[in-house]
């Protein structure tokens, strides 16, 4: 068997430019994930977030859940990372998150969706081939309660023109 011809093989350019985003732009993020008692367990446990209010589902329904409440670090990941495609995949820099609110438990088999406005967009003084978008992005649940909210920045790629200058 010889090796593969990678040339066949053409590169997909993944993400959004600068120029792609508009002040106000609504953005529904894909499908959602439905996040479950495995998650939070390896999750918590990978990142020795040793709550039992995350681990031990007898616990939390002392305090008033039906069962135990998922990681709420695993909720923010889960929410940003819906949210990469469509915002910051193969672009630039992760500059912050601001305003993390997290407004209401989410339970194994709560299936989250996310979605983001853009609140503003300016060029970079410093990178004059990047941009500065700032985000306001919210997590659901599948009853559409809102679980999470955030503003998050990022560095964007701005196109490039003819000359190699950024447009």
């Amino acid at each position: 068997m010889s090796d593969p011809d990678f040339d066949a093989f053409p590169v997909m350019v993944k993400g959004r430019k600068y120029e792609d985003f508009s002040e106000g732009q609504d953005l529904r993020h894909h499908w959602g994930r439905t996040i479950t008692a495995g998650d939070n367990a390896v999750f918590s446990t990978a990142t020795c977030a040793w709550v039992p209010l995350y681990l031990n589902a007898e616990f939390a329904r002392a305090l008033g859940h039906p069962d135990q409440v998922v990681n709420p670090m695993l909720v923010l990941c889960t929410v940003v990372g819906l949210s990469v495609e469509d915002l910051s995949e193969g672009s630039g820099l992760f500059l912050g998150i601001d305003d993390c609110v997290f407004h209401a438990p989410v339970y194994p088999g709560d299936t989250i969706t996310a979605r983001s406005v853009v609140l503003a967009k300016r060029t970079s003084s410093s990178r004059p081939g990047d941009g500065i978008v700032t985000w306001r992005t919210e997590g659901r649940n599948q009853r559409g309660d809102l679980v999470l909210e955030l503003k998050r920045t990022n560095l964007v790629a701005r196109r490039e023109t003819a000359d190699g200058r950024a447009a």
